[in-house]
């Protein structure tokens, strides 16, 4: 690769870098072309940009930007994943997948400008997509509007009752 490509690919890597919520590092060594087509898949599936990077290359991009708090991992074949709107489906998706394919090891991760070890990405990938965390966030504010109108239909309900009550007496 020409001095001018490599220019272009670091100026474009940090433009991405730059404006990416998550990033995590990966070591993709054993993983055979079917494993690695099907990860691909499934994170652009989740609009997560899936990239493999020259670790001198990408230590270039890295500066001025988030990522280069990873920089101390930038060593053997790196990959990295990139999100730019929800920062768990990376880590969802690549945990899920470590678990079938062990040859994919995740090393770390920068998510919304916060160093994420192993752990901590194991972490992130069990809670609730963004869509389920605001259903349930509706969910909880709708509750007390649900209490208020029951009850005040056992108010009218309890009225009706005893009209009815009052009704049947003066009948009878």
């Amino acid at each position: 690769m020409k001095r001018s490509e490599k220019e272009k690919v670091v100026e474009a890597l940090h433009e991405k870098f730059s404006r990416a919520r998550a990033m995590l590092l990966m070591d993709f060594r054993g993983l055979n072309m079917s494993a690695m087509d099907e990860l691909r898949s499934q994170l652009r599936d989740a609009s997560v940009e899936y990239r493999v990077v020259k670790n001198t290359l990408m230590t270039r991009a890295a500066d001025g930007t988030d990522m280069a708090l990873l920089k101390e991992h930038f060593f053997g074949p790196c990959a990295v994943a990139l999100s730019y709107e929800d920062p768990v489906a990376p880590a969802t998706i690549l945990m899920k997948f470590s678990e079938n394919n062990s040859a994919l090891e995740v090393k770390a991760g920068v998510v919304d400008g916060q160093v994420v070890d192993l752990a901590g990405i194991k972490r992130l990938s069990k809670l609730p997509s963004h869509e389920v965390l605001l259903t349930q966030l509706l969910s909880l504010m709708s509750t007390p509007v649900t209490g208020l109108v029951t009850v005040l239909s056992a108010v009218l309900r309890n009225f009706v009752g005893v009209l009815e009550a009052i009704k049947l007496q003066k009948e009878g």
